[in-house]
């Protein structure tokens, strides 16, 4: 590990971004770039890519072009945190990740001791359970994802029993014990709570565990590698009851990657480019023209934290980070005002969202967006 880490931080001492000075802004994004989260990891940070380079194009920030500098965790919550305490000696005016649940929850303890913003692509109730102050989602909790699922599950499928499949890592951890007891409290029985591995390939005992159980359908969360495999698994023994996930289950690289397999998967999103909103459509374009593939859920919040900091930090009106992260708590952006922040959004006192989301099926290998969420907050 300490060789990663030193690692990690030489690569640093060689890369850079535009010309330093008083007329930038310094945000260094710390995702994962290589390792098991690197699918989500490069999504994220090729929406940050773009909004930096929207906004740099039409002027910066207050007048100051945004200098960005990206490190790769490797998907070590150790490597994350050394390179957050890298990130606030070298003048971050914010930081952009983790996504991984499990890192951020290491190495935002840095990023509040120095009074940095921070946004993040994790999912975990326990991030913003920490009252952190600098933290800030870019995405839902998992307390806010799990009621809904948890509600198709027993008001519109009208399902009695559901077997549960997680992976065992915080991200996995966390949303299992959000679904359980919000099944539980819809009586919905869960006949078999089934965990896996990070980076598991072989999913054939899972999924024979879940036959076994008998249950009316399936609730699947992990990322989005193996959830693909988990995918591919249960067709090739022939499961034929609903699957249902949250987010990441039907994410565009699991479509990829699962092909056909894939077909059929229902369930809750935050995010999606399949959304009716007229502003995501046009992100999608964008970034599809930019990268030449399209761009999953993790690529929209990239996308979204830069803007959402941006919104932030013109309502301060000056470079004040304890100001700007004060900015964020308990307010609302609208995008007809902020535009690069896609949907009219609401974070809480914790640094938790709230905005509309989506009941979606994955039909012919396309995200169909079944119905449109209104906020929770929304009278």
């Amino acid at each position: 590990m300490k060789r990663m880490i030193t690692a990690a931080l030489t690569a640093i001492a060689l890369t850079g971004g535009i010309a330093h000075g008083q007329q930038t802004v310094k945000i260094i994004s710390i995702v994962e770039l290589s390792g098991t989260g690197a699918t989500s990891g490069t999504q994220f940070r090729r929406g940050i890519d773009l909004a930096v380079k929207e906004i740099n194009a039409a002027g910066g920030i207050l007048g100051r072009k945004i200098d960005l500098t990206s490190h790769d965790t490797q998907s070590q919550p150790a490597v994350a945190k050394a390179l957050t305490v890298k990130a606030i000696d070298d003048g971050a005016f914010a930081i952009m990740g983790p996504v991984f649940s499990g890192s951020i929850i290491v190495s935002m303890k840095e990023s509040e001791r120095a009074e940095v913003p921070n946004f993040t692509g994790g999912e975990a109730a326990t991030i913003t359970q920490q009252k952190n102050p600098y933290v800030f989602r870019t995405s839902f909790s998992q307390t806010v994802g799990m009621p809904k699922v948890a509600n198709y599950l027993a008001n519109d499928l009208k399902l009695k029993s559901v077997v549960v499949i997680y992976i065992n890592n915080d991200f996995g951890k966390g949303g299992r014990d959000v679904v359980l007891r919000e099944l539980k409290a819809r009586n919905v029985v869960v006949t078999a709570d089934i965990s896996t591995d990070p980076g598991q390939v072989d999913f054939s005992s899972a999924v024979l565990k879940a036959k076994q159980a008998n249950a009316q359908a399936l609730f699947a969360y992990l990322t989005e590698e193996e959830s693909a495999r988990l995918l591919r698994e249960l067709r090739k023994q022939g499961y034929d009851k609903p699957i249902v996930g949250e987010t990441t289950i039907m994410g565009q690289k699991v479509v990829e990657l699962a092909g056909d397999a894939a077909n059929g998967v229902r369930g809750h999103v935050g995010l999606t480019i399949d959304s009716p909103n007229p502003l995501i459509r046009q992100f999608a374009e964008k970034f599809e023209k930019e990268y030449k593939g399209k761009s999953d859920h993790n690529g929209i919040k990239g996308y979204f934290g830069i803007y959402a900091l941006k919104a932030a930090t013109e309502k301060v009106g000056k470079f004040d980070k304890k100001a700007v992260a004060a900015a964020l708590r308990s307010n609302c952006f609208a995008a007809k005002d902020h535009p690069g922040i896609l949907m009219d959004v609401c974070f809480d006192q914790h640094g938790d969202i709230d905005r509309e989301s989506y009941l979606v099926e994955v039909r012919a290998g396309k995200q169909v967006v079944v119905a449109t969420l209104p906020a929770l907050g929304k009278k």
